[in-house]
């Protein structure tokens, strides 16, 4: 009798999530920097194989049912000054993904690798402030044919900081979290995005500590004037019960 309970339930339970952000935007092509005060980064990139292929020109079989070309991938992805450090793929939509991440000592020579050379990085100290700015050109533009694409795949390029930023361009998640998203066509388009964001010259990670300490130091101030003024009382309750 009550067997759509359930089913309601669990259908609140999605609408609930898609309004809390729950269910994250699948893109089609995704790179998601994070980036440290030093210059060093890690880049990840998740996207699509015929997304690779149409963009960044690397020769890969877009058919779904193509082999996982790790190798040829990984050569693609690797540098001099950079090093690949985890290959993997899955699929979703009828289309294989691939999902790499590389480590960098300076994000500026990420614009000397083939996948990232569509992008020019700029990385320095600009006063009280860093300054980061990734400018991203024309893709490739290589054929891929037929792939499934129906026009609603969306390109995103996201940048973990290393502090929190003063006066953001756009909405802020967690403090220093920003995203710039593009629909997939305007990509392909070689409509540019152009990245530009200053950071404090302290990371949040040493804002915490040193708050995360304060506080620890407070607390024990704290409980050592509890002990401290019960000592007083007893003291003061040991000579008043002498002079009796």
């Amino acid at each position: 009798m009550r067997s759509w309970v359930p089913i309601a339930l669990a259908a609140a339970l999605v609408v609930a999530g898609y309004g809390r952000g729950i269910l994250k935007t699948q893109y089609e092509y995704e790179e998601e920097l994070y980036l440290a005060l030093d210059g060093s980064a890690t880049l990840n990139v998740n996207a699509s194989v015929p997304a690779l292929v149409a963009l960044r020109g690397i020769d890969l079989n877009v058919s779904p049912r193509g082999r996982f070309e790790r190798e040829r991938i990984r050569g693609f992805f690797q540098g001099p000054d950079a090093t690949v450090t985890a290959i993997s793929s899955s699929r979703r939509e009828g289309r294989r993904f691939v999902h790499v991440s590389v480590d960098v000592a300076d994000v500026r020579t990420l614009a000397r690798l083939a996948p990232f050379a569509w992008s020019s990085y700029r990385f320095d100290r600009q006063g009280d402030v860093y300054e980061f700015t990734q400018q991203v050109g024309a893709p490739a533009g290589k054929a891929v044919g037929d792939v499934g694409w129906d026009g609603s795949e969306l390109v995103a390029f996201r940048y973990h900081l290393p502090s929190k930023i003063p006066s953001p361009s756009r909405e802020v998640e967690r403090g220093n979290i920003l995203e710039w998203e593009q629909p997939l066509a305007d990509r392909l388009h070689g409509i540019p995005i152009d990245v530009q964001v200053q950071m404090e010259t302290e990371s949040i990670l040493t804002h915490t500590l040193l708050l995360f300490g304060s506080t620890i130091v407070a607390a024990f101030l704290t409980f050592a004037g509890v002990i401290w003024w019960v000592s007083r009382r007893g003291r003061d309750s040991e000579v008043a019960e002498s002079r009796t």
